[in-house]
């Protein structure tokens, strides 16, 4: 019973949060919406008894992507984004596409199961974070070589999209 109120408040406060961090034109303000968006989904992980989860959502979410996002929002000027015009034109397709999502989202919590669910194991016992370095080293390098290839990009094209232009 107190597991489910603790995950009610998670998924209300999760919710709220994700609807703040794109409403708000601050996009400063935006950024710390979703440094609570995030202690809010780790908060999750450990109500599912995942605490190396919850730590590597704080370590890598909350610690390292938030700051490169916060660093990305003051080099750019904030002042003029701030200010400029909305493009209040797409909010009623976009509130089109949420009302469907809710709706499929609906839908599965209704029928009481999901597609392929029973089919993969959450967890191995005796398994633990050697384990899961093992794995993700070995079988699953690429991919995580890739994220972090694709994670540099995303901070060159940061740096050169706030790089003043000057007349030389």
């Amino acid at each position: 019973m107190i597991n489910q109120l603790i995950f009610a408040y998670f998924a209300a406060v999760i919710v709220v949060s994700a609807v703040l961090v794109i409403t708000r034109k601050n996009p400063v303000h935006s950024v710390m919406f979703m440094l609570l968006l995030f202690f809010h989904i780790a908060g999750v992980f450990v109500l599912l008894n995942a605490e190396f989860l919850a730590a590597v959502q704080l370590i890598v979410y909350a610690g390292a992507i938030l700051i490169l996002f916060l660093f990305v929002v003051i080099l750019l000027s904030v002042e003029r984004e701030s200010q400029a015009a909305r493009a209040n034109r797409f909010w009623p397709w976009l509130a089109g596409f949420g009302l469907i999502i809710a709706g499929e989202i609906a839908l599965l919590v209704l029928r009481g199961s999901f597609p392929g669910e029973g089919k993969m194991a959450v967890q191995v016992a005796g398994a633990g974070v050697r384990d899961l370095g093992v794995v993700l080293y070995s079988k699953f390098l690429v991919p995580f070589e890739i994220s972090s290839v694709i994670l540099l990009v995303g901070l060159i094209g940061a740096v050169m999209l706030a790089k003043k232009k000057t007349n030389e």
